[in-house]
């Protein structure tokens, strides 16, 4: 079975940066992105490697942005003993829509220099 999704929506918080054993980045952010005509829905996003670094230079809170990538399912159980659970987006691609230009150079393109 195919495990594809697209989504835009806007950044709920400005990325957080960690790195893993082997030293390489990784990326979190939760995306806002409209559910139904009253109903916001927000989705867990992460980005590893080279797609980590470009979403931490470029992306922060606010951004309007599109995403292709997989959706992964995941559980565990707390401290306490509760089962939980969550669906998170593993981004594949990050496209800018609307951005202030945090992260650029001065006199930069943005059209021609996007970095995605």
């Amino acid at each position: 079975m195919l495990n594809s999704v697209v989504l835009a929506g806007n950044l709920g918080n400005d990325p957080e940066i960690h790195f893993n054993s082997e030293g390489e980045p990784i990326a979190s952010f939760n995306l806002a992105f409209r559910a139904s005509k009253q109903k916001t829905g927000w989705i867990r996003v992460t980005a590893f490697s080279k797609l980590a670094e470009i979403t931490e230079k470029h992306l922060h809170k606010g951004c309007k942005i599109a995403l292709s990538g997989v959706l992964e399912y995941s559980t565990w159980e707390t401290n306490e003993g509760v089962k939980r659970n969550a669906i998170q987006m593993i981004a594949n691609n990050i496209e800018f829509i609307k951005t202030d230009g945090r992260g650029f150079e001065v006199g930069e393109n943005h059209e021609e220099n996007t970095p995605f």
